[in-house]
């Protein structure tokens, strides 16, 4: 439920609390106190869209903040599904409106965007006002109250899971389908891919090694050069390396006997002969290995073509081209699996169909009667609410195949007035009657409706006396079950709250300022009788105490 709502420098609204409770709270005041103020805040709250001329004037921004506590399982299981936490059960909504017109938003301190609060929003409360969206104006919240009064939610879950199974193979069918015929298409030109590759009998690395050995086959007479030089300078005939050794091999022995510590030196000097020596070798070994051979040459110069003609077809790499072989060749062998698949699958969708009609048809009925139950139940309420001509009707009307939401659409239709046209409750025009016949659905579907939290604005326009009687007892009988706020010009329904706030405007700072405060006994019979239309005859104050129960109003 909402706990507690925080308005700040919102239009005459400089700084309210509003602490409310559970069952019935109502909101009076008089007219052009601020009442509507706190409506829009707490649609701010709620996602609504934010206007800059909102922000009350010398102020730098509005800041709205809801505390909402001791939520049922199945809301909070509804707001964790959308990646929040709900721990405790207590959600903390902030909202924040710039003078420049920039809007920000906060869950349990994290910020959120405005989407994600209105999804949170419509999970919390349920705002009934003379110009705003309501939930019971969609067809989806249409169709999932009336499965709800029917008992019809997990028929409702089967449905669905049916639908998505049958649309999955229906995807799958499609694409498969369209694979094989593409692949007939290019049947031919794949097959030339297949063998193209495998008359080349590609081998991954191969055009590297051929590159290398290229390379040395065309530089042989140099790179063989280059080796003769290497070795001479080992082991040339006169000034090579190794020559230079054996001199510093005389010398190092004649030192070692003059200083034996340089005997150390002994294993450096036999490492480098070591070195050299075999660096001489392998020079030798390798300019003997480097021949010219044009031939070998030429042979690898074609098959370096060969294989670039081929990456230049189907890789820019040879690992590419055999990708490109594999796939071709995956492709050629749907052209034999095709038929015996789709057969497969025709035979998976077929018994889907079944399964869906079957479910669809269980809906169905359940719909059917749930459908004229429900209509009968708000309309034995409408007259008392005032509606004396209004009737409602669920219609159910046929689509031409199952969806996800069933074989029918769902839509309420209302008829206000004898002799008008039933017509959908969005467009219905009188916002009285209109928040008059959501209270009779509320009624009615008050076992059903999981939003914690109603809010009625304007509820009570057009009526009086015994109707709003009747109103105030439907009123009463929801907030049994939910908790309900309700802004209202009538003392028959104030009179009937379990928590009494009251809207006073009076000039701040030269600025006009809306100010609410809870009142009791007293204050609040002087209320009621204002509301009666006498705040100071004593008459009005023995019809308020008679509301409020032989003077025992409240707390």
């Amino acid at each position: 439920m909402l706990s507690e709502l925080r308005v700040r420098n919102l239009a005459t609204v400089a700084d309210v609390s509003l602490r409310l409770g559970r069952g019935l709270n109502v909101l009076t005041g008089e007219t052009g106190a601020g009442k509507s103020m706190l409506v829009d805040a707490l649609a701010l709250l709620l996602g609504e869209r934010a206007d800059a001329e909102q922000v009350r004037p010398g102020t730098g921004k509005t800041v709205v903040e809801g505390v909402f506590e001791q939520l049922t399982p199945g809301c909070r299981t509804r707001i964790e599904a959308l990646g929040l936490d709900a721990e405790d059960d207590r959600v903390v909504v902030r909202r924040e409106v710039s003078a420049e017109g920039r809007s920000r938003a906060w869950i349990n301190g994290s910020p959120t965007t405005v989407s994600v609060l209105g999804q949170v929003g419509g999970l919390l409360v349920d705002l009934h006002g003379q110009y705003q969206t309501q939930s019971l104006l969609r067809r989806e919240t249409q169709r999932s109250l009336l499965d709800a009064f029917a008992h019809a939610d997990g028929g409702a879950l089967i449905v669905a899971e049916a639908a998505l199974v049958m649309h999955q193979l229906e995807i799958e069918e499609s694409e498969l389908a369209r694979r094989r015929d593409e692949v007939k298409r290019r049947a031919d030109y794949l097959r030339h891919v297949v063998l193209e590759v495998d008359a080349v009998a590609v081998k991954l690395g191969e055009d590297e090694t051929l590159d290398a050995e290229a390379k040395r086959l065309s530089q042989a007479e140099t790179l063989r050069a280059l080796a003769e030089r290497i070795q001479a300078a080992m082991d040339g005939e006169e000034g090579s390396a190794l020559t230079a050794l054996v001199g510093a091999d005389r010398a190092l022995s004649a030192l070692e006997r003059a200083d034996p510590a340089t005997a150390a030196w002994r294993e450096m000097l036999d490492a480098a002969f070591t070195n050299l020596t075999e660096l001489s070798r392998t020079a030798a070994e390798y300019g003997a290995s480097v021949q010219e051979n044009p031939a070998r040459l030429a042979e690898i110069e074609r098959r370096r073509d060969l294989l670039y003609r081929l990456r230049q077809k189907h890789g820019e790499t040879l690992e590419a081209v055999l990708a490109t072989r594999a796939q071709a060749a995956a492709d050629l062998d749907l052209l034999d699996t095709a038929a015996l698949d789709l057969r497969a699958i025709e035979a998976k969708r077929a018994a889907a169909d079944r399964a869906l009609g079957a479910a669809t048809a269980a809906l169905t009925a359940k719909r059917q009667e749930a459908a004229d139950r429900l209509a009968r139940g708000v309309n034995r309420l409408l007259p008392q609410l005032g509606l004396t001509g209004g009737r409602l009707s669920v219609e159910l009307t046929p689509l031409p195949k199952p969806t996800a939401h069933g074989q029918e659409d769902v839509q309420f239709l209302v008829q206000l007035n004898i002799g008008l046209d039933a017509r959908p409750l969005g467009k219905v025009a009188s916002g009285g009657e209109l928040s008059r016949l959501m209270l009779g659905l509320k009624v009615v579907l008050a076992r059903h409706d999981a939003v914690p939290t109603l809010v009625f604005d304007e509820i009570d326009e057009g009526i009086g006396g015994e109707v709003g009687s009747q109103v105030a007892a439907a009123l009463t009988q929801v907030a049994e079950r939910r908790q309900v706020l309700v802004i209202t010009h009538l003392p028959q329904i104030a009179a009937r709250a379990e928590r009494h706030l009251v809207v006073a405007k009076r000039a701040r700072d030269g600025i006009a300022t809306s100010d609410v405060e809870v009142i009791h006994g007293e204050d609040r019979v002087a209320e009621l009788a204002r509301m009666l239309g006498d705040a100071e005859g004593e008459a009005a104050r023995r019809h308020a105490m008679a509301l409020l129960g032989g003077g025992q109003p409240a707390g």
